[in-house]
């Protein structure tokens, strides 16, 4: 491996982040527990100072260290997208932390290093690089999710996200190690290279393949892959269940489209209809099943299910359109997303849970804000106008009637209309019931903070989308 030190400059923010955790867990053993808010704003400039570093390197295009790690606009995106996810689910977190007695810095320190891993996994320009990145952020998932230990529910999440992820970990390496058997290396470009010649009659490109799609299929909670989401969504604790159900996901996309467009893209036409395939089946159990839950994390884990099946709409299409509304679709999911989430975890409070529908009854009638806020969030993941999730879903449509697959875009839309089913529902239950008590809501000006940059980004990006339509178009993902 080629390696000089003029090179750290290009991951001086993973750098940053990986410090900072570090430091986080130290400093966590000095501050008192009344205190750990503290803990919780240095996580955040941790990450402002990883923003900036990242910010700076924009326009860098060059890979490091023998061609492993990529520096490209493409992964900068996503980096910027994960920096956002993780300052506002920090902020998201603080009250609901200490409600639950768990506020501890170690959780802080985690959501550092599962950041630092979706970096790594975003600018990979090798399998291997991506298996690491991806084994730094699953590490460390399978620890928040069980962070509520005094719940046996929440251990029992942590437990069968390690078993289910360990298994599909493995399955992936071994997809990776076929792979290499096969083109006798594990970079990206020379896979590219390798399969663009017209290699492509081995038997074993197949199952690598189909492995390959296994260990991302896990990762983006795609059908039939998809087993684990709803039990450690439910199970996690709330900010936790926020956090993995977008930046993980948005990085796992990130890399999925990396991996099969740039090293499988000569044979598109092996992969593209195991996707399909997957698409389809993933939005119709995804919507269809999300309408008989009564317990709202596990209708948003559903849902989110449902959404990985229109994502993978944007692989599928690939080329500049589906690339570019496939970034554009998961950064709108990411804040539509992290908003509803915020609305549940400020529910939270005294003998209130906020994890049933019903416990949203008659919500507008006793707090007609927050209320407002949770039927934006609603109706942006329904997808409809004029907020950002009819946007999202609009270029995703788009991008497969222009690639003819326009009975793949009917499918979508009409599912998309099964969703706004028990998304409106929520939406009924707190306009058209009577509240049955008082609401007590865990506010605190960081929850709202992060409330209110959601909410007006959702409502700025559907009524003026050119801006982020723009810095999406200048990020696409270059493909030789």
């Amino acid at each position: 491996m080629n390696f000089s030190w003029n090179q750290l400059v290009f991951i001086a923010p993973e750098i940053v982040l990986t410090i900072g955790a570090c430091a986080l867990f130290l400093f966590d053993l000095a501050i008192p527990k009344h205190e750990k808010d503290k803990l919780g704003y240095f996580a955040i400039g941790i990450l402002a100072v990883a923003f900036y570093g990242s910010w700076k390197l924009a326009a860098v295009e060059t890979d490091i260290f023998s061609g492993m790690f990529t520096l490209d606009p493409y992964a900068t995106y996503f980096k910027m997208l994960v920096y956002l996810a993780g300052a506002l689910t920090i902020l998201l977190s603080m009250t609901y932390l200490e409600i639950e007695k768990i506020h501890l810095g170690e959780y802080y320190g985690f959501i550092l290093l599962a950041t630092a891993g979706m970096m790594v996994m975003v600018s990979a320009g090798d399998l291997i690089m991506v298996y690491l990145g991806l084994e730094l952020l699953s590490i460390s998932l399978y620890i928040m999710a069980g962070f509520k230990r005094h719940e046996s529910r929440s251990v029992e999440a942590s437990a069968k996200f390690l078993i289910l992820g360990s298994f599909s970990s493995a399955i992936l390496l071994y997809g990776i190690s076929i792979l290499y058997g096969i083109a006798g290396t594990t970079n990206l470009k020379g896979l590219g290279a390798f399969f663009a010649a017209g290699a492509v009659d081995n038997p074993g490109l197949l199952l690598s393949m189909s492995f390959l799609v296994v260990g991302f299929g896990f990762k983006v909670a795609a059908v039939p892959f998809h087993m684990w989401t709803p039990d450690v969504y439910e199970g996690s604790p709330t900010p936790v269940t926020a956090f993995m159900s977008v930046a993980p996901k948005a990085a796992s996309f990130a890399v999925f489209l990396r991996v099969f467009a740039e090293a499988l893209g000569g044979v598109k036409a092996h992969w593209q209809p195991i996707l399909i395939t997957l698409a389809v089946a993933t939005m119709i159990l995804g919507n269809v099943v999300a309408i008989v839950q009564t317990n709202i994390k596990r209708m948003l884990a559903y849902s989110s299910i449902a959404h990985a099946g229109y994502a993978l709409i944007g692989i599928i299409v690939g080329g500049g359109l589906g690339t570019m509304s496939l970034m554009l679709y998961l950064m709108i999911y990411a804040l539509m997303n992290l908003g509803a989430f915020g609305v549940v975890i400020i529910l939270r409070k005294g003998g209130m849970r906020g994890e049933d529908i019903a416990d949203f009854t008659g919500l507008a009638k006793k707090n007609p804000v927050a209320a407002v806020i949770m039927l934006i969030f609603m109706f942006s993941l329904a997808g409809l106008p004029p907020t950002a999730g009819f946007v999202a879903k609009f270029y995703l449509f788009m991008g497969a009637v222009e690639a003819g697959l326009v009975w793949l875009a009917v499918v979508g839309v009409l599912l998309s209309a099964v969703s706004a089913y028990y998304y409106l529902r929520v939406v009924m239950v707190m306009y058209m019931r009577e509240p049955g008590r008082d609401f007590d809501l865990a506010t605190s000006p960081a929850a709202s903070l992060a409330l209110i940059v959601t909410t007006l980004a959702v409502l700025f990006i559907g009524l003026y989308p050119a801006p982020l339509i723009d810095a999406t178009k200048a990020a696409i993902l270059q493909v030789p």
